[in-house]
This record gives C-alpha cells, structure tokens and sequence, in this order.
C-alpha cells in the first residue's frame, strides 16, 4: 500500500509540473502564402488578404503590399505606406528571442524592410511608431527604428502579428517592456488628401497576409 501511495504522489508531482518550453509553444506559427511558417531568415511581401479598392474623383486603384513613403517622399524618416495594386517591397521580422529562427503569433518583433532607401540613407529601414499627427488626427507607422533593446526609447519599434478571421493582423501591443506605458490598437490604413495610403493606428485592422519574397 505504500510502494502505490507514493507511485501516486510522483505521478501526480509529474503530471503537475509545466512541461519544459510550453510556454514557449502556446503560441501558433504564423503561416505564409504557401502553408510554409514564417522565418526570421527569409525575406516576405505583406500584402492585403482581401482586395480592396480606392476611388477618387478621377480614378480608381487597388491596394497592394507596403513599401516606403510620405507625403512628398522627400522628408525623413519615410513611412510606411501600401503600393498601388504591387507587391511592394521585402520584409523581415526579428522576434524578441532572437534565438528562435520562426515567427508566432502575439510575440514581440520588429519588422524592416530588407533594403536601405537611396532617399533616406541614413535612416533605418526598422518600423516605429510615429508621433501623433494634430492635422489627421492619425498616428502613422514610420522607420528610423532601431532593432532589439526593449526600453522606454524603444518602445515604438515593437509589434506583434494576431491571428484575425481567416488571415492576420498588425498590432501595436508591445508587453516586451513591462514597465513602459503604450497603447494597444490595431494597424489600419488610412488615405490621406492626396490618395496616399499610410499604415496607422485605427480601429479597423488592415488584414494581410505574407507571401515569400
């Protein structure tokens, strides 16, 4: 009766323990186009899941993948902006563990794309969260971030990829610096006075998916 008493209490101290990397599995791969996952070594076009359309008093274009840009494509740091009815350009995504070679859903990264720009050379190509803008009441996602080092001054260079319906979202979330203040909103688009179509902060996600560059 004892030899069964204490099977049962190591049976039950092993059941109860977390297994070793659960925590760092219970989030799902994010998957590309192909059904392949994501990976912190390849190069990807975000690009709209479903098409969408923008009309002006002239004429109508589509929404493509992201690419750099402004309002005179002149002022750095550029933002980041969706092309019209193209791919756009490459990207990549470097998890907070740098160790782990793919990308998971609700994690902290940063994303930039892969080559510098010619009109902004000594700015980086790493996402951030721009200032708030008075004039269109929007706060945009610009570049001159900075890769790694979670802090205070860092904060804005982090996202995360959410799962959302059928595809995914882009969201400014960043948990990765505990005691830094940030908001929580979803990454929309939004079209300004001259058809530009920037990446911001809105209430109605832009739903992207990623295709292999």
């Amino acid at each position: 009766m004892k030899i069964k008493h204490v099977a049962f209490l190591l049976v039950f101290a092993l059941t109860s323990q977390p297994l070793l990397g659960a925590g760092e599995s219970f989030h799902e791969h994010v998957i590309d186009t192909s059904g392949k996952k994501l990976r912190a070594d390849a190069n990807y076009h975000i690009i709209p899941a479903v098409p969408f359309t923008i009309c002006g008093f002239v004429s109508c274009f589509t929404g493509g993948g992201l690419a750099l840009g402004g309002i005179d494509d002149e002022s750095c740091p550029l933002d980041v902006v969706v092309e019209k009815a193209d791919e756009g350009l490459p990207l990549r995504f470097l998890p907070f563990n740098t160790k782990k070679g793919v990308i998971r859903v609700s994690t902290d990264l940063n994303i930039f794309f892969s080559d510098a720009d010619e009109r902004c050379p000594h700015h980086s190509t790493v996402w951030r969260l721009g200032h708030f803008d008075a004039s269109t009441g929007q706060t945009y996602v610009t570049t001159g971030g900075v890769v790694g080092s979670p802090n205070q001054h860092t904060i804005q260079n982090w996202f995360q990829i959410h799962k959302y319906e059928d595809a995914y979202k882009l969201v400014y979330c960043p948990p990765v610096c505990p005691s830094c203040h940030h908001s929580c909103e979803d990454v929309g688009v939004f079209v300004d006075g001259h058809r530009r179509m920037h990446l911001a902060l809105s209430d109605d996600p832009f739903k992207v998916k990623f295709k292999e560059a």
